[in-house]
């Protein structure tokens, strides 16, 4: 799944290209719709020539809304330029091209659109070398410009084609086992409750999930996944997504936060960057400028450290260190704009290095620099911890060649993640060195989080679907898992130690499970007891206890050991049973062997009953069979 982001300036016909595209008008304020003007970002969704559905985000191109377009221009895979053919390039066509450049969004299409306004053939073709002139040296240099008509329909097919080769290419959205959500919208549907939707990053989303919104650490559950308004069960990475929350309410969310699995991710209100400053930048960046900070959809004031220097001017780039005025979420990797506050002004971008810092850094400690210059090259540790994202959990030896690192440069890296509760082995020594070369299942600490709370919601599931069983079968919890079986049996094993769940043989329980029966199957297990109680040794048929409880019941009560079924038909309370092994034992400690007749007729019951039982103490290795006598087994 891919999101094309609309860019470019006022009046140039966004809007009505995305509906020449996708049939949809993206304009959803009846404000927009009257002024003929973009305001808010606006979504939509076609289908490319070669069958691949993508989403489209419409942003606004009014300088006054610039601040609505980054919202949801940082997620998308490629950019859709557009440029009226009777302007050609404007302020905000030369802004956003900076953004695009900044956010190193990775190629697109140029649209020179309202080719029908103009007649004449080397117009066009003077635009067309304006326009190569602008884009030399950014990210959209190579772009095709397709010339089109958004009202007249006219060369929408040849830019869908374009379209279509920008994105065949490009890899698809990792799967981290991670995701985050930067939510771009909030609303509440009527008997649904809260929506947020947002282009969905580094893992996926399915129903049942437990999730938080952060930086406000407010929890609640996956209740609905769509994306394109189909309902999923689950929604992949770089999809646009909307999730209806179940336990979070529609004051409790806005714009900018972020949704993701507990305990993934942590806020920070400061983190490490490299910056370029714009070339049409107005003035130098100085130390301590309050700046508006764009990340994802979130939009804060933040305050800008020079590292290493006194001042970046126009076209400069350097380490800063951003000081928000209130918590964000962020990954190394990011990539952010700063604008001024007023007058407003797009001042530059870069790249987050780290985004926990341990505090704030001396400006000009030469070992700061070092360690920033480390970070952009990428540490051997961060190299890995890449790989290990990307695998969710492997063994190590795979992981290490996907890594690309030397044995050494492996061995450093994984002592260092090992150390610091990263890195998790799922098999053998759980805290030992462990090295390059062996083929010990791994995992990071936010996939075997991720994945334990999957599996502790889905026997959660099954409690409550099944609430008269002793747990569930490990063999189903596998198959809804959907894990390799190396993967699931060390996550099992790792839940099983830390006490997170029970094992009993085949079966798998929450810590603390118990059956539970109604009051009127509490009624009527008391019912058959006494009967139980009444004739321990001559007892009701597993059909009449059937009858008396219902067959779950009876198997309740089968699982939780307060009868025992001795043969098809054949079954006896716990205490009677007990009773007949004890005085059985008793007999046989006076005298050699025991006949069933001889059993019979101790217990004052049928032969039925005495073959039964005696059988079935022969399968469970208490007594053994010579003739049509029984001796205990030595």
């Amino acid at each position: 799944m891919r999101v094309i982001g609309t860019a470019g300036h006022v009046d140039h016909g966004k809007s009505t290209l995305v509906e020449a595209l996708s049939g949809t008008h993206p304009d959803r304020l009846k404000e927009e719709r009257e002024r003929e003007m973009t305001i808010d970002l606006g979504f939509a969704w076609f289908t490319l020539p070669d069958g691949e559905e993508v989403g489209i985000i419409d942003v606004p191109g009014h300088r006054d809304f610039i601040e609505n377009m980054l919202a949801g221009v940082g997620g998308i895979d490629a950019a859709l330029f557009v440029i009226a053919a009777d302007e050609g390039v404007m302020p905000q066509t030369r802004e956003h091209l900076a953004i695009l450049d900044l956010l190193q969004i990775q190629g697109g299409v140029v649209a020179l659109t309202k080719t029908d306004m103009v007649d004449d053939v080397e117009w066009l073709d003077l635009i067309e070398d304006d326009i190569r002139r602008v884009l030399l040296g950014t990210i959209l240099e190579l772009a095709p410009i397709i010339r089109v008509s958004g009202r007249k329909k006219i060369g929408i097919s040849a830019l869908l084609t374009a379209l279509a080769d920008c994105l065949r290419d490009k890899p698809t959205r990792a799967d981290y086992g991670r995701p985050r959500l930067p939510i771009d919208r909030v609303f509440s549907i009527a008997g649904f409750g809260t929506v947020v939707t947002g282009t969905l990053s580094d893992g996926h989303f399915q129903v049942g999930d437990e999730v938080e919104i952060l930086p406000h650490n407010i929890k609640g559950r996956v209740r609905g996944l769509q994306s394109h308004k189909r309902k999923e069960d689950a929604a992949v990475p770089g999809s646009r997504t909307a999730v209806n929350i179940s336990g979070i309410s529609i004051e409790q969310v806005q714009r900018g936060d972020v949704l993701t699995h507990l305990r993934d991710y942590r806020s920070t209100s400061r983190f490490d960057a490299r910056y370029r400053h714009l070339i049409d930048a107005s003035t130098a960046l100085r130390h301590n400028t309050e700046v508006k900070l764009f990340l994802g959809a979130a939009e804060v004031l933040a305050r800008v450290r020079l590292l290493g220097c006194e001042e970046l001017n126009p076209g400069e780039t350097g380490w800063i260190q951003l000081e928000t005025s209130e918590p964000v979420v962020v990954v190394r990797g990011d990539r952010f704009i700063t604008r001024r506050p007023s007058p407003g002004e797009t001042l530059g971008g870069g790249v987050v290095l780290d985004p926990h810092p341990k505090s704030r850094h001396k400006r000009f400690a030469t070992d700061t620099l070092t360690r920033l210059e480390a970070l952009e090259a990428g540490t051997p540790a961060e190299v890995f911890l890449q790989s290990l994202y990307s695998s969710g959990a492997a063994p190590l030896k795979e992981i290490v060649d996907r890594s690309t690192l030397d044995n050494v440069s492996a061995r450093l890296a994984i002592d260092e993640l090992l150390d610091s509760g990263m890195l998790i082995s799922l098999e053998g020594n759980q805290s030992g060195v462990l090295s390059p070369t062996v083929d010990v299942i791994v995992t990071s600490r936010g996939y075997l989080d991720n994945q334990s709370a999957r599996a502790i919601h889905e026997i959660e599931l099954y409690h409550l679907s099944f609430p008269l069983r002793r747990g569930m079968p490990r063999e189903e919890l596998k198959s809804r898992m959907r894990l390799q079986s190396r993967v699931f049996t060390g996550i099992l094993n790792w839940l099983v130690a830390n006490q997170k769940i029970h094992e009993a043989g085949p079966l798998v329980k929450i810590a603390g499970h118990q059956i539970r029966f109604t009051p009127p199957q509490e009624r009527a297990v008391e019912i058959l007891l006494r009967r139980f109680a009444t004739a321990p040794y001559s007892p009701p048929t597993v059909k009449e206890c059937q009858a008396v409880v219902g067959e779950d019941v009876y198997q309740a009560l089968v699982d939780s050991g307060r009868l025992v079924p001795v043969a098809v038909d054949v079954v006896f309370g716990k205490d009677g049973y007990e009773q007949m092994v004890a005085e059985l034992k008793s007999i046989l400690a006076k005298q050699d062997t025991v006949t069933a007749a001889q059993i019979r007729d101790h217990f004052n019951t049928s032969r039925r009953y005495a073959l039964a039982f005696l059988e079935y103490l022969d399968l469970q290795g208490v007594t053994v069979r010579e003739g049509d006598s029984r001796r205990l087994k030595r």
